[in-house]
């Protein structure tokens, strides 16, 4: 296996546009699930990612616009796991340093894998024009990525970014602080918008992606749009008990700001792109912007009369599937006690929740 190393010169970003004819079927492709966390500590430091290309069902039932799908995706894979977008949640310590193997040995193309918030060596970077590294189909290559900025962080593939992200190849890195406090429940949540041209694109159907145009159609929270986002085992619904602190890790992987707001509940923004914020600057707030690349890391305490409260980004036209509302970039709080209720077996139905 080869393995990539440092070129004598900068490397120039060739471009992956699809070959004509389009390239593989939906029935040849896996299907994504939802994202997996990797507590990398556990596993001697050391993961390995792949990159596979996959069918993306973001709300596969007829309910509220659907079915929506992106028909081909590339997702991140770790180790045996599944495939997914977002990518796994890379998880470890402060203080650790992890071997991130990018394994492209089955590749149709070249990749890298950048991280932002810590702080590595040139070389780890991860940009391919300014390091002289990037791994070709048929190699591997391994980061060394120090866990010295604790915080949740972002990472995607840095060649062909406008195109490599955009096709799913991003996902979050949290790095715990010594000495850390887990709250009651805790969630990772990342926030989308999708032109789904580029998928359909690739998947050989008759569409043209522009980048310079770009005109999203498809808006998810961990890569589902509602009201599968609501499912209690595919999407991220927030299940809480009356009394409970919450933490949500909240990123942003696209390109667009979202105002994401939650309904009657006050939260706390307690860290910023791996800074925890000062005391003073953690007001209570319903609404925090999350810029593209941004980190936000709320909190709050499950202290409503229980039911069920919409979380999502306030461009409500991001609230959409197509031409029908409520979709999109939704989610809600629902405390555990209301999910024997009417109510909940309804949106369960819409979710497509048999349990």
């Amino acid at each position: 296996v080869a393995t990539a190393g440092c070129a004598s010169a900068p490397i120039n970003e060739v471009g992956d546009e699809p070959a004509a004819g389009g390239g593989a079927t939906e029935q040849d492709l896996p299907t994504t699930t939802p994202p997996q966390v990797v507590n990398v500590d556990e596993q001697g430091n050391q993961v390995t990612l792949k990159n596979i290309p996959a069918v993306h069902p973001v709300h596969p039932g007829e309910s509220m616009g659907g079915p929506v799908e992106l028909p081909q995706v590339w997702a991140f894979q770790a180790d045996d796991g599944n495939p997914s977008v977002p990518g796994p949640v890379l998880r470890t310590t402060e203080g650790e340093d992890m071997d991130i193997v990018l394994d492209n040995t089955q590749g149709m193309r070249p990749h890298t894998v950048h991280f932002h918030g810590v702080t590595k060596t040139w070389e780890n970077d991860g940009v391919p024009t300014t390091t002289g590294i990037q791994v070709a189909p048929g190699e591997t290559h391994t980061y060394e990525i120090p866990a010295n900025v604790p915080g949740t962080h972002f990472y995607h593939c840095h060649y062909q970014t406008q195109r490599h992200i955009e096709m799913g190849m991003f996902g979050i890195l949290r790095v715990d602080p010594e000495g850390y406090e887990p709250a009651d429940k805790e969630y990772f949540m990342t926030v989308r918008e999708w032109d789904s041209r580029m998928h359909r694109q690739f998947a050989g159907e008759d569409a043209n992606y522009d980048p310079r145009n770009r005109r999203p159609d498809v808006f998810t929270i961990n890569g589902k749009a509602a009201p599968r986002t609501l499912h209690p085992e595919k999407g991220s619904p927030v299940i809480v008990d009356q009394g409970d602190t919450v933490r949500i890790h909240l990123v942003n992987g696209g390109y667009m700001s979202h105002p994401i707001h939650m309904h009657n509940h006050r939260f706390r923004r307690v860290e910023k792109d791996g800074s925890q914020l000062a005391e003073p600057l953690q007001y209570e707030m319903d609404v925090t912007n999350v810029a593209p690349a941004e980190r936000h890391t709320i909190e709050f305490e499950a202290d409503s009369d229980p039911g069920v409260y919409l979380m999502h980004c306030h461009k409500v036209n991001h609230v959409m599937n197509g031409e029908s509302y409520p979709g999109g970039m939704l989610t809600g709080v629902v405390y555990r006690s209301v999910m024997d209720t009417e109510v909940f077996s309804q949106l369960m139905e819409y979710a497509g929740y048999q349990g």
